[in-house]
C-alpha cells in the first residue's frame, strides 16, 4: 500500500512497551489517524499479536487497556515486531480501510 494505490495513513512504530519509537503521517491522512496509529500500535506490542486478533469486547481486555490509560486500540491495522523469536515492538497503521491499515503495517515491518 502507497500513496499510488490512494491510501494515505499514519504509521506509527513503538517498542515492546508500547512506547513510541518513529511515527509518521502521510499528508492528507486525517489528523485522528495519528491517535489511532499509535494505539493499535501499543495494542499489538503489549499482547503480542495482530490489534486485530484482540477481542475488544473482553472484560480482561478492556481492563488492562483502562489501566494503560487508554494508551492501546484493540481495531485491527498494527502487527507485532519480533526480532530473533523476540518481541520487540509493533507498528501500526491508520487511515485507510481496517485491512489496508494491516496491509501497510505487514509491509513496514517487512522492511524493517
Amino acid at each position: 500500500m502507497t500513496l499510488e494505490h490512494g491510501v494515505k495513513v499514519s504509521i506509527a512504530v513503538c517498542d515492546a512497551g508500547g512506547s513510541l519509537l518513529a511515527f509518521n503521517r502521510i499528508e492528507g491522512a486525517s489528523a485522528v489517524s495519528a491517535i489511532v496509529s499509535q494505539g493499535k500500535a501499543a495494542a499489538s506490542a503489549g499482547f503480542g499479536r495482530a490489534s486485530g486478533a484482540l477481542q475488544a469486547d473482553s472484560p480482561v481486555i478492556q481492563a488492562i487497556i483502562a489501566n494503560m490509560g487508554g494508551r492501546m486500540l484493540p481495531a485491527q491495522g498494527a502487527v507485532p515486531l519480533h526480532k530473533n523469536g523476540e518481541l520487540v515492538g509493533a507498528i501500526g497503521g491508520s487511515g485507510a480501510t481496517a485491512q489496508q491499515d494491516e496491509e501497510c503495517a505487514q509491509a513496514g515491518s517487512a522492511g524493517l
